[in-house]
Formats: C-alpha cells, sequence, structure tokens
C-alpha cells in the first residue's frame, strides 16, 4: 500500500533529527580512541586497530541477520534495542582500564549498531520515491558531516580534561536517541510483508549483481575507515597534540556543507554513479600516498581536504547504488548485506593499518602504512573498472529495474 505524501515528509523528518544526533554520539567517542589509547595510555596501535576492527566487522558483518529480523518484527523496536546497546558500550569504554574492557564495550557498541543501522536505511528507501531518494541521501551525508564535526569538537575539548567524559557523553546522546525514537517513531514494517527471516537472507544472496557490488566495496572501506585510526594518529604525530584531531572533521564539515549537495545535484545530471564512485576514490588514494611525504601540518590538512573531497563524491553514489539495487521485498535484509564490504573493509583497514603502524614505528619507515593504502585504492578502482566495463548507465539500468 502506498505511503501519503505527509506520512513520507513526517517519516523523513524523524530520520533526519534522530540521525543528526547518532552521528554526533559517535563522532564524540570513536575518533579520539586512536588517540587515547595508543597515543596517551600507550597501548599498540595493532590492538586498538584489532578493537576498532573488531566493533566494524561485528556491526557491518552480521548486518544481513540485524535487517532480517528488522524485515519481521519492525524497525521500532530494533532501533530502539540498538541504541539502547551503543549508550551501554560507550558507558562500559569510560570504565576501559584494561584491554579486555575496551572489547566489550566495542562488542556492545556493535550489536547495538547491528540491530539499529539496517532498519534505518530501510526507513529511507521506504520514505523516499526513488527520483528523490540520491537528494535525501546527500541531505543525510551532509547531516553525517555536521554531526561528525560537531562531535568531534565536543570531544576533542573534552579530552583535554577526561577521556571518561567523552564516553559518558557519547552514552546520553545515545540513551536520548533511544527516547527520541521510543515517543516519536510510528512502528513502522520496512519490508513487503511478514515473511521469515531466512527468507529475506536468501534473496540478497542469490542475487548476483548486488552481492558483486557490495564485495567490491572492500577496499574502497579500507581506505575510508583511516578517518578513525591513520588520520588522527597522523594529525596528533605531526602537531604534537590529539586535540588537533577535531579540526580534521571541521575541514569535513565544511567542504561537506558547502559542496557536497550541490555537487551530488550536478554530478548526477551529467555522469553514471559509478564514474561518481571511481573518481572519488581516485582523489581518495591521490591524497594518501600524497600525505606520505608530508610533515608539515598545514600541508597534511591540505591533503586531507582532498581525501574528504573525494569522499563526497563517492559517497553519495556508493549509497545511491546500494538502495537502487535493493529488492523493497526485503530492505532490511538487503541494507544488511550491503555493509559486509564496510565489515570486511572496516576489520582489515583498522586492524591492517595499525599492524602496519607499529611495523613502521619498529623500522623507522614511517611512509610504509601509506603505500600499503594507496596501493590497496589502486587496485579497488582496478576492480571497479572491470566490474561495470561496458555497462549502460548505472542509473537508467536501475530504474528501469524499479520501474
Amino acid at each position: 500500500m502506498p505511503i501519503p505524501s505527509q506520512a513520507r515528509k513526517t517519516g523523513k523528518t524523524i530520520l533526519l533529527v534522530d540521525n543528526l544526533f547518532i552521528v554526533l554520539g559517535f563522532y564524540v567517542v570513536f575518533p579520539l580512541v586512536s588517540t587515547h589509547f595508543v597515543s596517551q595510555i600507550g597501548w599498540s596501535a595493532l590492538f586498538v586497530g584489532f578493537a576498532l576492527g573488531f566493533r566494524q566487522f561485528v556491526q557491518q558483518g552480521f548486518g544481513l541477520i540485524g535487517g532480517a529480523i528488522a524485515d519481521r518484527f519492525g524497525a521500532k523496536p530494533m532501533i530502539i534495542t540498538g541504541m539502547l546497546l551503543r549508550a551501554v558500550g560507550f558507558a562500559s569504554m569510560a570504565l576501559a582500564l584494561e584491554p579486555w574492557i575496551l572489547l566489550l564495550s566495542c562488542l556492545l557498541s556493535a550489536l547495538g549498531g547491528l540491530l539499529f543501522d539496517p532498519p534505518r536505511m530501510g526507513l529511507a528507501i521506504k520514505f523516499t520515491r526513488p527520483h528523490e531518494r540520491g537528494q535525501f541521501i546527500s541531505l543525510l551525508m551532509i547531516q553525517d558531516n555536521a554531526g561528525a564535526v560537531i562531535g568531534a569538537l565536543i570531544g576533542g575539548w573534552l579530552i583535554d580534561y577526561d577521556f571518561q567524559l567523552v564516553c559518558w557523553l557519547g552514552a546520553v546522546v545515545f540513551f536520548s536517541c533511544a527516547l527520541f525514537n521510543m515517543i516519536y517513531l510510528p512502528p513502522y514494517h520496512i519490508a513487503l510483508g511478514k515473511a521469515p527471516i531466512i527468507n529475506g537472507m536468501k534473496m540478497v544472496l542469490q542475487d548476483k549483481k548486488f552481492t558483486s557490488y557490495v564485495w567490491s566495496l572492500t577496499g574502497y572501506y579500507i581506505l575510508w575507515v583511516q578517518v578513525m585510526l591513520m588520520l588522527p594518529l597522523t594529525v596528533a604525530k605531526v602537531s604534537g597534540s590529539p586535540s588537533y584531531v577535531k579540526w580534521m572533521y571541521a575541514i569535513q564539515a565544511v567542504i561537506s556543507l558547502t559542496l557536497l549537495y550541490p555537487l551530488a545535484r550536478w554530478s548526477e545530471k551529467r555522469f553514471r554513479l559509478d564514474q561518481r564512485l571511481k573518481f572519488g576514490l581516485l582523489l581518495m588514494t591521490l591524497g594518501f600516498i600524497i600525505i606520505a611525504f608530508v610533515s608539515e601540518l598545514y600541508l597534511l590538512f591540505i591533503l586531507i581536504a582532498l581525501f574528504y573531497f573525494g569522499a563526497i563524491i563517492a559517497e553519495p553514489a556508493r549509497e545511491t547504488l546500494s538502495t537502487m539495487l535493493a529488492n523493497p521485498k526485503a530492505k532490511g535484509s538487503y541494507m544488511g548485506f550491503s555493509r559486509l564490504g564496510l565489515a570486511l573493509g572496516g576489520f582489515i583497514g583498522y586492524t591492517g593499518a595499525g599492524w602496519l603502524y607499529d611495523i613502521a614505528f619498529d623500522i623507522d619507515l614511517p611512509k610504509l602504512p601509506w603505500f600499503v593504502l594507496t596501493a590497496i585504492g589502486i587496485i579497488t578502482l582496478l576492480y571497479l573498472q572491470y566490474l561495470f566495463r561496458d555497462k549502460p548507465p548505472i542509473k537508467r539500468e536501475i530504474m528501469n529495474k524499479i520501474n
């Protein structure tokens, strides 16, 4: 049954408000995890990278299960439960004086995201028509960047006092988000009908076009997750203080708030989605190879700006492709599976980069992680070129499939 226009408008408003605070709460805490436990506490970058990658892998790698559960039982209970788990995870991180407590807090945070992330993206599909979906996703990403910089600025200010304050604030934000959804989010179902959980999972796994696209993004995410590991560590090292990390996210916010939406609107009329994704990834890769040779803070920030510029070109195209390819009979399952590339890329990116960071320090070769990351970016570009070879314009092809 079609959703009335007013219900769509209300639903999109709820998602926008909810999304802003989810992103803010996350970025208050996680950009500072690596700098706190590696630079301030003295734990190995390999272990901290493993903990971050473990969270990423659990949340995204099992997203198919979370999405299938949401297809069966509805979005609201999954979103509320997930946000409460994320709040508990952040509270336990405030008490992480031993490595196992950090792992536990990352696990709780991951389980929370596993439950609330796929149904939220399923609702984004439910509330938007195909022709407006790309624009709405661009708005969500603008919010992502605004929330990221606000959260990072608050976290960067609080960490000068106590990392525990950072974690407790993140917990309060997610607890408040759970209350907001409990009060305002109607009990929407995101799938067409209530098929058994296994049916939605089978539907995704049999969709070869969708699964091939998802697996292709592993390399892209290996680069992307460095905003939580290598880039903050490099900024802290070059500047001499972890508090400078907040300016990295300020750059991200300025670029996104001023350029993301108009650039997405302009490019979607002129280029295929896969072309936008590949060009954005190319700029991200170029930024990384040059960072290897930079030791001045202002030059580092310029290259980080280049990385983010590539990201705002690639991200709307990547997410729009995922939503356009999703079968409406199992939106949650599709959105859950779409995170598998992030699961693998995040785990490899965090753990592998942390391992390379430690090795580079031991052998006095600081450029090593950046060389490897650049090679991964180039390989991913070549694979995406192969995947979309001799294809008609992706946007037109998907629209025909939907209609």
